[in-house]
């Protein structure tokens, strides 16, 4: 298969990347160039996206198979790639997000729950689930039922550039006492990137067969898939650290203004209108072949990623930093300590 990757330098496009090259596909991809180099057998090219002329000279007018697309800022620009691909790729997949959901999320919600307005001709991304909802429509309006649309939820494992797991990675790695958000048996739900983008290349495959590879899902684990405790104590497992994992309340943690999500990582309360973020319905993306490795392979190769690249593993800058501040998280492991 000849496949287009826009993006694939970080995160599930990286993962995207070497996925297809192992899998013996032809890869091209289109990166800005400012965050590394995809990886090697990939016929690199180089175009901000938002300079359309650009953009398009990098595609020189060939044509593939397939696109997978991981954008994540304004509409307009996938609006302009798909329109400029419609004629030239039969499968577009986009990396969306349950994001495009009303807020809050409903738990237990299916891909049929009420989502968002969007604007594919937006030229900006203030809000981050219309921006995707806009890019959905975009996409769909060049490819109608060609159009994949993977509404991600929490997306982890190596290459994370928003900087959640390998947060709490470090974090242990560091020792000491460790805040750890309870209850322990909180289920957690999450789809590793690589499972996301192998996923996406199956479904391309499929559609290159003749079969059904568009649609709409929400592409992460299933609720329940791992625990708190067990993310926390594979860290502690992977990282062999001098560490002890102090389980604190949900309710003191919400006294203290501790939300989750930001300022603890992965983790929110079992109650409130964070409740749905680890509660989704997907069973419609397992029915068509998802599936979601153990979570201690993706902390066990998270770190050995963070060991091999060190700094250049560091959050990407146009994403929002993660963790609670060391002041805040020793204050809170005193009042629990009595």
């Amino acid at each position: 298969m000849r496949l287009l990757i826009l993006g694939g330098t970080h995160h599930v496009g990286r993962a995207a990347v070497e996925a297809a090259l192992a899998r013996g596909h032809d890869v091209t991809t289109v990166t800005r160039g400012t965050s590394g180099s995809p990886a090697r057998g990939a016929d690199a090219r180089y175009a901000d996206r938002r300079d359309a002329r650009a953009f398009a000279d990098a595609l020189a007018g060939e044509t593939w198979d397939a696109v997978l697309d991981t954008w994540s800022d304004e509409p307009s620009v996938v609006r302009d790639s798909a329109r400029l691909l419609a004629d030239r790729v039969s499968h577009y997949g986009y990396v969306s997000s349950r994001s495009v959901y009303a807020w809050p999320l409903v738990p237990g919600a299916d891909e049929s729950a009420p989502v968002v307005d969007g604007d594919p001709d937006a030229t900006t991304a203030d809000d981050y689930g219309a921006a995707k909802r806009g890019a959905e429509l975009a996409v769909l309006d060049a490819f109608g039922d060609r159009a994949l649309l993977a509404r991600a939820g929490l997306v982890i494992g190596p290459y994370e550039v928003v900087g959640r797991l390998p947060w709490w990675l470090r974090r242990v790695a560091a020792g000491g006492d460790v805040l750890a958000p309870g209850p322990g048996e909180r289920p957690l739900q999450y789809v590793d990137g690589r499972d996301l983008a192998g996923w996406m290349l199956d479904r391309a495959e499929t559609a290159g067969r003749g079969g059904e590879g568009g649609g709409t899902y929400n592409v992460v684990s299933p609720p329940g898939h791992t625990t708190t405790r067990e993310l926390l104590e594979s860290c502690l497992a992977v990282t062999v650290a001098d560490a002890t994992l102090v389980w604190v309340p949900a309710e003191v943690l919400l006294e203290e203004g501790v939300t989750g999500w930001v300022d603890l990582p992965i983790w929110v309360p079992p109650t409130g209108e964070l409740a749905g973020l680890h509660d989704g319905d997907t069973s419609a993306a397992h029915a068509a072949g998802l599936r979601c490795r153990p979570v201690q392979e993706t902390i066990a190769d998270t770190w050995t990623w963070l060991r091999a690249e060190g700094p250049t593993a560091s959050p990407h800058p146009e994403r929002q930093p993660a963790g609670i501040d060391a002041e805040t998280e020793a204050r809170i492991l005193a009042r629990v300590r009595g």
